[in-house]
């Protein structure tokens, strides 16, 4: 272990000094021996750790979902290459390089704290084995021995035997209760997190092998994280349990403010910012413009939660702009009243009120009472010349007749007389033969 450690010392001696310096600050408020003092430096390590691993974990957020975009295609590519591996290599490598994705950004973060993870488990185990390691010299190494988290030495395992743990003045049962529980909730935070990640922040109009794999793993992960649990030291369970905890909150606030397009989060999200916007008018802040200006570029593109969050702001007289703002519609301009006060949205079509069947006997009836009707045929315009009236006045009639006639034999004219009661103005169907 020594040999393992000297070989890793360029990694083991910063953990330790950061931890050192933490425990400095520490030892001065709540004592330099007490657990307090020990266990705060390893949860400000991990805190310090993940602040630096912050852009890449930006970073894996943009992988995933180009991972995430580029599923259908690669399903196409399996499906069409199955019987020849090699030449799926071949398409899989050129379709990440045409899209410059990186299937290994998404490791990034893990591969990043694994050195740390890893040098802080040497710095725990030799302060079990009375080994001074890095900057921890042998003052340092007995304040750590002597430091308990809830009557549990720091460099206590689960499957330390009774004099293991007596010697670090302490007893079993306290020493496997407690990392029994931190095992738990390690574990739990793990399953919880990958969890939220499977059913809020995955698009659901791609269904892919992909999220198949991912389900498994959700599962997977919790047991190794308890398998293995049973032989890290306390502290190393105190760092996995902060930064499993750290990895939560930082992807929940990811799912509440920058979610995966398609996915339920993002309904929800872009259900809060509608209705934001169209209380206040505009976007908060260059974040929201940002996903606006994304969601207009796409056009035809949108998915459903896209398309009802443009037409929400349609309705309510908003239109979105390319750069990502929000300004009134020409639509909600015109829709404004005669004195002035404006309207919500386009303006109704006014719709034609409907007579019933007794106003429109009444209205075909008026006709024949003696009133001219509005609309006359020409032969009936004709015979109302005043050119000698009393002798035209048979021959007008029956030419009125036989046109009257004429416009009832043929289907769908639109010259039919008022006078045929029940009936509605315009064309109307032929009727067939035989109700004639």
């Amino acid at each position: 272990m020594d040999t393992i450690a000297s070989l890793f010392s360029f990694i083991t001696t910063p953990v330790s000094w950061v931890i050192v310096q933490f425990h400095t600050v520490y030892g001065a408020i709540f004592g330099p021996d007490t657990g307090w003092a020990w266990g705060l430096s390893i949860v400000s390590l991990v805190i310090l750790i993940r602040i630096c691993l912050i852009p890449l974990f930006v970073k894996q957020i943009k992988a995933t979902r180009a991972m995430q975009t580029l599923q259908p295609e690669m399903k196409k590519i399996q499906e069409r290459y199955k019987n020849d591996k090699q030449r799926q290599s071949e398409e899989m490598m050129k379709l990440y390089k045409e899209t410059g994705t990186n299937p290994l950004s998404s490791c990034l973060p893990i591969l990043a704290q694994s050195p740390f993870f890893f040098a802080l488990y040497h710095v725990l185990n030799s302060i079990a084995s009375n080994d001074t390691i890095g900057v921890i010299n042998q003052s340092l190494l007995q304040s750590a021995q002597k430091a308990h988290i809830f009557g549990a030495p720091l460099a206590a395992k689960f499957t330390d035997s009774a004099d293991k743990v007596a010697a670090l003045d302490a007893s079993l049962t306290n020493v496997r209760i407690i990392t029994a529980v931190m095992i738990v909730l390690m574990s739990a935070s793990q399953f919880y997190t990958q969890r939220q990640l499977m059913t809020k922040n995955v698009d659901t109009t791609v269904k892919t092998p992909f999220m198949q794999q991912q389900k498994m793993l959700m599962y997977i992960f919790p047991v190794m994280f308890a398998v293995f649990g049973i032989n890290f030291p306390v502290g190393v369970l105190v760092y996995w349990l902060t930064t499993n905890v750290w990895t939560m909150g930082q992807q929940m606030y990811v799912i509440h403010n920058n979610p995966t397009p398609g996915s339920k989060a993002q309904a929800s999200y872009l259900e809060r910012l509608q209705k934001h916007v169209t209380h206040h008018g505009k976007t908060r802040n260059r974040r929201e413009r940002a996903i606006v200006k994304a969601i207009v570029a796409k056009g035809r593109d949108r998915n459903e939660f896209e398309r009802k969050f443009i037409n929400t702001l349609t309705k309510a007289g908003l239109a979105a702009q390319a750069d990502g703002t929000v300004a009134k519609s020409e639509v909600a301009a015109v829709a404004t009243a005669e004195d002035g006060t404006p309207t919500t949205g386009a303006p109704k079509r006014q719709q034609p009120k409907r007579q019933s069947k007794a106003q429109r006997q009444s209205g075909a009836a008026k006709p024949a009472s003696g009133s001219e009707p509005k609309t006359t045929t020409t032969s009936l315009s004709k015979s109302n010349e005043p050119s000698d009236e009393r002798s035209d006045a048979p021959d007008a009639k029956s030419a009125g007749a036989a046109n009257g006639k004429k416009a009832a034999s043929k289907p769908g004219s639109g010259t039919r007389s008022k006078a045929q009661s029940g009936q509605r103005k315009g064309q109307q169907r032929p009727k067939s033969p035989s109700k004639k």
